[in-house]
């Protein structure tokens, strides 16, 4: 299920159909986020005329293309390599025709991807902020807000340095609900959020931030580029595939299998470990009563959820959440389960993220490893990884956010054949 629906993001599928006819002018390719490199190797297998342009992805995830550059820089923490492409991105879209046309791929981690300080800025305040923003507990919403108002690429304001050439934005949504101006806090499209609700994020959540962040969030600077503004006029936005088309993917494989199948939502959110219970309690009641739904069957879900760092452990919101699933089941028979982020990566290590099987506490235990404590301590990679239950694909060149399926055999149901 978990293959299904990473190949059902691959842009060599879902990209082509969505390209437009040849411009008069020049065509020019942009783009940032973990899935953009392979966005642009599609792009070039697809496209019959001339062709230029850069993208930046994560380290790792580069796919050779000849006429598109690649430049890979750091996530989920900015770097200077990605400052030096932005700048280079800049550049190539200054002075463009009415014309000329920029498509702009844009997939998840875009906005570490992307970097452009707002005026007053360096590139250690973004760093310091990012690192804050990962660790409070703040929501992907609520992280690119703050995000849009402190860059001069983001926010929109990368699609009207575009002007006046046309610009199509081709989106891989990582984002729940699949707001543009989230994936990859929405370089290209209009934000309706102000300075002012960044500040509330960053006062919400107590984060300390450089004076020149606050200076310039109090400063008219610091504002995003809104509907309406006319230097947008040109552009146009397409979601190319997007979690619930994931989903749907790996639902698939589950009915082929003779399963049952029920997506619970593909945008669930808030902290990892409480979801993790909260999911827990409905296996449970599915597993021994036969509600809401009858066994066997599978319970899929996407969506971003968030981890509020208490402990030094390794981890991740995926792992996180399935550590907390399984400390809540306690070994309950019948059911497995796997999370993962569709992009290979849960946390900052090179591991998407893990399986757990009704014995996974049992195993623990006898290697004298403490599951409560490991939850406590942030340590899900620690916990999975000792007992050989890592999920590691390495990178998957696409990015649809998290994906988690539990399976419930009905081994534990009451009142079922």
């Amino acid at each position: 299920m978990f293959d299904a629906a990473v190949a059902a993001a691959q842009p060599a599928l879902c990209l082509p159909p969505h390209l437009p006819p040849r411009p008069k002018g020049r065509t020019i390719v942009i783009g940032a986020g973990k899935a953009s490199a392979a966005m642009a190797r599609a792009l070039e297998d697809h496209w019959d005329g001339p062709l230029e342009g850069l993208v930046v992805t994560r380290y790792g995830y580069a796919v050779p293309c000849e006429r598109i550059e690649i430049v890979e820089a750091a996530h989920p923490v900015p770097d200077a390599a990605g400052l030096q492409a932005t700048e280079r991105i800049h550049r190539l879209v200054t002075g463009l025709s009415a014309d000329d046309l920029v498509i702009a791929l844009i997939s998840g981690g875009g906005s570490s991807l992307l970097v452009a300080p707002g005026p007053g800025l360096t590139l250690a305040d973004k760093q310091a902020v990012n690192s804050a923003l990962l660790e409070c507990g703040a929501s992907i919403s609520e992280m690119n807000c703050v995000r849009r108002h402190l860059s001069s690429a983001k926010g929109g304001r990368l699609a009207a340095a575009c002007h006046p050439a046309r610009v199509l934005t081709l989106l891989i949504s990582d984002v729940p609900g699949d707001s543009p101006m989230d994936i990859a806090s929405g370089p290209t499209v209009p934000d309706t959020t102000t300075s002012a609700d960044a500040l509330a994020i960053i006062e919400r959540y107590r984060i300390e931030v450089p004076p020149a962040v606050l200076a310039l969030l109090q400063s008219p600077e610091s504002e995003s580029v809104k509907p309406g503004d006319p230097r947008l006029a040109g552009c146009t936005t397409r979601i190319i595939t997007a979690p619930q088309i994931a989903l749907e993917a790996a639902a698939e494989v589950a009915r082929a299998a003779g399963f049952a199948t029920y997506i619970l939502g593909d945008s669930l959110e808030g902290e990892a470990r409480d979801l993790g219970k909260a999911v827990a309690g409905i296996a449970r009641q599915v597993a021994l009563r036969g509600q809401p739904f009858q066994t066997p069957c599978v319970l899929l879900s996407g969506g971003e959820t968030t981890v509020t760092i208490r402990g030094n452990g390794r981890g991740g919101r995926n792992v996180e959440f399935l550590l907390a699933l399984g400390v809540a089941l306690d070994g309950l028979p019948g059911v497995h389960a796997i999370a993962g982020d569709t992009d290979g990566v849960d946390g900052i290590e090179e591991i998407a993220g893990a399986c757990l099987s009704p014995d996974t506490l049992a195993r623990a235990w006898a290697r004298g490893i403490h599951p409560r404590k490991s939850l406590d301590n942030n340590d899900g990679h620690g916990f999975f990884q000792a007992l050989g239950d890592s999920v590691v694909t390495g990178p998957t060149l696409t990015n649809v956010n998290d994906f988690r399926a539990i399976v419930i055999d009905g081994a534990s149901t009451t009142g079922n054949p």
